[in-house]
């Protein structure tokens, strides 16, 4: 049973972040926590590792079509991975009826964040002519990466619910750079969170992370592929009432 939940989630968290680029990574930790019994300090390095590896699958078929902007996710990447090393290490000592409720609260605002929908035209750091205005750009791009690498470390999130909307509203990038450009900040954001979670390997169950890693990569690269056929929006509207179901789900777990 505890291996079919961990398929199973291991699907929804590929599927979301090959079509979508963002929103997976926050079903990774409930489905390790109440399907596969791990307690917190285990179920987020063990996110972080399959947040890594899936977002890489759903990247690589989006490298060939040159989507990534990458002097931005550089910039996003150097404010979130010292950000996400200092939060793993903090999180590592907190106990699992704090974290438990603050998990809950980030499920709800990722499943509000997608059913808004699309975040329309941005550029807010554009400058007259449409070029990016990068002193006012710069510090937000910066700030912005922090506050993503902190809840990476912290609860083991990729945090692309933030980026995705972070980049076409702060700098006018069309959804399909958007969404290959969060890939990558995630995948460096998850590698410094899970260095940050030292001596993490000795406790982790790897015959669930290799399942739940070969699962999410699998489906990943399917969906990355398949993106421009199937409706994502529709996906996104599913996704996020899924994640809303599950939030106060999580958050019980703090009083049991």
């Amino acid at each position: 049973m505890t291996l079919t939940l961990v398929l199973l989630g291991a699907l929804i968290v590929g599927t979301a972040l090959g079509l979508l680029g963002a929103g997976g990574s926050v079903l990774a930790v409930p489905v390790l926590v109440y399907g596969a019994g791990q307690p917190m300090r285990v179920a987020i390095p063990t996110s972080l590792l399959v947040v890594t590896v899936s977002s890489l699958g759903a990247l690589l078929p989006r490298l060939g079509r040159g989507q990534v902007r990458w002097p931005v996710a550089a910039v996003f990447a150097a404010g979130g991975m010292p950000a996400a090393l200092a939060a793993a290490a903090l999180g590592r000592d907190l106990p699992d009826r704090l974290l438990l409720p603050a998990f809950a609260l980030i499920m709800i605002t990722v499943a509000v964040r997608m059913l808004r929908g699309g975040d329309g035209a941005g550029g807010v750091c554009r400058a007259v002519g449409g070029r990016v205005d990068r002193r006012r750009c710069l510090p937000r791009a910066l700030a912005t990466g922090a506050a993503i690498g902190l809840l990476t470390g912290l609860l083991g999130v990729g945090g692309g619910f933030a980026v995705v909307p972070a980049l076409t509203l702060l700098l006018g990038l069309p959804a399909t750079e958007a969404v290959a450009t969060s890939l990558v900040v995630i995948t460096i954001n998850s590698i410094a969170g899970f260095a940050g979670h030292t001596g993490a390997a000795a406790d982790l169950s790897w015959p669930i992370v290799l399942a739940f890693t070969a699962g999410a990569l699998i489906t990943s690269l399917a969906a990355g592929r398949a993106a421009g056929h199937l409706d994502a929006d529709r996906a996104r509207r599913w996704f996020a009432w899924t994640i809303l179901v599950l939030a106060p789900i999580t958050a019980s777990g703090a009083f049991i």
